[in-house]
């Protein structure tokens, strides 16, 4: 399942990211960069199961490594330290991370040979574009 995530992916576009950022607390001067970044997503699964999640951008490479339904501690692009769990839902690949009482789900799933991800907290939706790098 995890496999056709698997590649490197380049956004093409960013939709509302910063109402999204605003909305989870980032600050000004990282939303600033957060607006301006452009990262790459890199995906790999190993043998064992272990998915890992590269996002690499001119201003910060975040990596985090995971096995699907097992929560793991997450420290954010953005520096927020979360209770994050991953798991498979109709196709997509649902990231929810938990911090200080709030939580903010990141839905990832592959739409017409693109990466779509939805940021989502409460009633605030970001969506980001990705296409993968030949």
């Amino acid at each position: 399942m995890v496999e056709q995530f698997v590649g490197t992916w380049k956004m093409t576009a960013s939709d509302n990211f910063d109402e999204y950022m605003k909305a989870i607390g980032v600050g000004f001067a990282t939303r600033q960069m957060g607006n301006m970044a452009k990262p790459n997503l890199l995906f790999s699964v190993d043998d064992a199961g272990v998915v890992s999640m590269k996002s690499q951008s001119t201003f910060k490479t975040t990596e985090i490594q995971f096995k699907l339904n097992e929560e793991f501690d997450e420290t954010t692009a953005d520096d927020r330290k979360t209770k994050t769990v991953i798991t498979v839902e109709n196709g997509k690949l649902v990231q929810k991370q938990t911090w200080d009482g709030k939580t903010t789900t990141l839905e990832r799933e592959i739409q017409d040979g693109k990466l779509i991800a939805k940021c989502v907290m409460d009633d605030v939706v970001a969506v980001r574009t990705y296409e993968k790098e030949a």
